[in-house]
């Protein structure tokens, strides 16, 4: 039985001087207090800096007052704009934590779960994190901070074997969409791209700064990153990859070449957006629903909806069109191609236009599934590597088979106990294990050296 947790976080200012501290929740527009809420709202504290005060509340369980129950002995961290932790506090018996501030400025409020009293749990379309931004002036403000829980222990392991499955599925989609994009870039050029996690993180990026800043809703925002993914991926070729082909630059110098110029890009992210983990304004929480066997919410259904038709869509395209054609024949000889009079750099830009696009897809749907942070990208790198070389490197459908054992394995794994922490973990097992028996990967072809 699913139940709600508030939390109700106040920024108040020392009485020093006139002004006063003011909280804005900016990861999600900040709904007027419920009836239960408002009147649990912590009384502002007298100190000499501002300081976060955060009241935590379950409204399924009502106190003695007829209140809701306060939760004690949880932790509230809370860190800075850039990361760094300023402060932390335990929630008292009247589920109140009090967090001095340094000063003016933006900070991430992030709540332990594993410090939540015995026999509940945080449920998976629930986030932990909320921020806030304090600025001098105006007056204190309160900001919800929701969080739904659930009773522990309470759902069969079979029901659990099944969600975890589709929330594999819907993972290994979100891969694919990357991993096919990073295939289709290495069978057009033979790169092997280590650049191409901030390619995932650009289209999270964009996204949210369209939604946020721009004012678009997610799903227009999301189109925006997509065509701005397109329109990187031609840059880039045109002003980096293809000088570095003309001048008969290795493989091995290029994938140092593309090391380097993601540590650039994850640089530029993290000083343009920071480094807090931000929401965007919409599908940031909903209510699983039943589908028969099934729990899911619509943004998921609609996240592996979407998934489907773009990765049928390419396929599809890589069969039947000209381009498809003319790419499987760069692949396999680009200097008989070339001599044949195929525009072999045109077909090796539209490998890297497709190829960024679906990169940046794949960001756009983790943004909408989770939340965006400025090295979103590069955790999910690991994995997308692992998918395409599961698969077979250089075969789309290699990646795309690759891409859902890595997806199921990982989402699989904390059902038979593994830590949520290290969940990769297993898939990463499971591919060594596999490429031990079959080398060139479940679909990939073998090949003679030397």
């Amino acid at each position: 039985m699913v139940s709600r947790l508030i939390a109700l976080a106040v920024v108040t200012a020392a009485l020093l001087s006139p002004a006063t501290a003011f909280a804005d929740d900016t990861s999600s527009p900040s709904p007027s207090p419920s009836p239960s809420s408002s009147t649990s709202a912590p009384a502002a504290p007298v100190g000499d800096g501002t300081a976060i005060s955060v009241t935590l509340a379950n409204d399924s369980e009502k106190g003695p007052d007829g209140l809701p129950a306060p939760i004690e002995g949880v932790t509230l961290t809370v860190t800075s704009d850039d990361g760094v932790e300023v402060g932390e506090d335990v929630t008292d018996a009247e589920g109140k934590a009090n967090i001095p501030l340094p000063g003016a400025g933006t900070y991430t409020v992030t709540l332990d779960e594993d410090t939540l009293p015995e026999g509940t749990e945080l449920d998976s379309a629930t986030r932990t994190e909320l921020e806030i931004r304090v600025l001098i002036s105006g007056s204190a403000t309160n900001a919800q901070f929701p969080i739904g829980v659930q009773a522990a222990d309470t759902t069969s392991f079979t029901t659990k074997l099944i969600d975890s499955i589709v929330s594999g599925i819907k993972f290994g989609l979100i891969i694919a969409l990357a991993a096919l994009g990073l295939s289709l870039i290495f069978g057009a050029t033979g790169l092997t791209n280590f650049a191409h996690g901030e390619l995932i993180t650009l289209g999270s990026l964009v996204t949210y700064w369209f939604n946020r800043d721009a004012g678009l809703p997610v799903i227009a925002a999301g189109v925006i990153a997509v065509a701005v993914g397109a329109l990187f991926g031609y840059g880039q070729d045109k002003v980096l990859w293809q000088p570095l082909r003309h001048r008969g630059t290795g493989l091995i110098a290029m994938m140092i070449v593309s090391i380097g110029f993601g540590l650039f890009l994850r640089s530029i992210y993290q000083y343009t957006f920071g480094g807090s983990t931000r929401s965007l304004d919409q599908y940031t929480t909903q209510v699983r629903h039943e589908w028969g066997p099934l729990h899911l919410a619509e943004k998921e259904i609609a996240i592996i909806l979407v998934s489907v038709v773009v990765i049928a869509a390419v396929c599809i395209a890589m069969v039947r069109t000209r381009f498809g054609k003319a790419l499987r024949a760069v692949s396999d000889n680009p200097a008989l191609s070339a001599s044949s009079g195929m525009r072999v750099d045109g077909v090796i830009r539209n490998a890297w236009i497709l190829g960024t696009a679906l990169s940046a897809l794949s960001g756009v749907l983790l943004a909408v599934n989770s939340q965006v942070k400025f090295d979103t990208g590069f955790k999910m790198l690991l994995l997308v590597f692992a998918a395409v070389t599961l698969g077979g490197l250089g075969t789309i459908w290699g990646a795309l088979f690759g891409s859902m054992v890595i997806g199921i394995v990982v989402e699989v794994g904390p059902t038979f106990g593994v830590p949520s922490s290290i969940k990769e973990v297993g898939a990463l097992v499971v591919l060594i294990l596999i490429l031990l028996i079959r080398p060139q990967g479940i679909l990939g072809r073998r090949e003679r050296i030397g």
